[in-house]
């Protein structure tokens, strides 16, 4: 029965153990260690469903060999910037990245080839269901259970810097407003028509 009982708690502690390492990854505790870069410029204004963004990202040159060697998988995600955060809960930057609100958009996610030095890059259209705000990049490196062990970013540390704005879109666009304009001077059109000839008839029958 003790021997039972140690390996209960034992079979508990590795638990608990496993869920602080693959659930609970502080975002304090991993190293900056990917360089990212977005082709969009500082304060440029963007339109979800219409414009583009490259996203580029490499491993830091100036790191130790061997300091990629758990990277299985970069995760490129899209980014609330602090301004864009305040009085809204639902993006809330937390620490632990099980609960951090932060980044919210997947831009891409590819596996990591530790064998390739060069820049990767992946041109994203941004998607339609963005939400108007201010912006900016993040990758993470994840190793073979998809847990953060590294991360970059294109700003600074206290996200002030590279920053740019996308604009949601309305529901209307430009085209359709024409339509609607012109639709609607085509009923009047034809209403005025309608009654003019049925004077005319009612005139030609008298």
């Amino acid at each position: 029965m003790a021997a039972s009982g140690i390996l209960v708690v034992a079979s508990l502690l590795l638990c608990c153990l496993a869920g602080t390492c693959y659930g609970n990854v502080l975002f304090s505790s991993l190293k900056r260690t990917i360089d990212v870069t977005v082709s969009s410029k500082q304060g440029q204004v963007l339109v979800a469903g219409f414009d583009k963004i490259t996203v580029t990202w490499a491993l830091n040159k100036t790191l130790p060999a061997g300091t990629d060697s758990a990277y299985k998988t970069i995760k490129a995600k899209l980014c609330y910037a602090p301004i864009s955060q305040q009085d809204r809960a639902w993006r809330k930057t937390v620490d632990n990245l099980s609960r951090d609100k932060t980044c919210q958009h997947m831009v891409v996610a590819r596996p990591y080839d530790a064998s390739n030095k060069t820049l990767h890059s992946f041109e994203w259209l941004i998607e339609r269901d963005v939400p108007t705000a201010t912006y900016f990049v993040r990758a993470y490196a994840l190793d073979s259970n998809a847990v953060e062990v590294g991360y970059g970013q294109t700003t600074d540390a206290k996200k002030t810097t590279n920053l740019f704005e996308i604009q949601a879109i309305s529901g209307r666009h430009a085209s359709l407003d024409i339509c609607s304009i012109c639709f609607s001077a085509f009923s009047v059109l034809s209403l005025f028509m309608f009654f003019f000839i049925e004077k005319r008839k009612s005139k030609a029958s008298k």
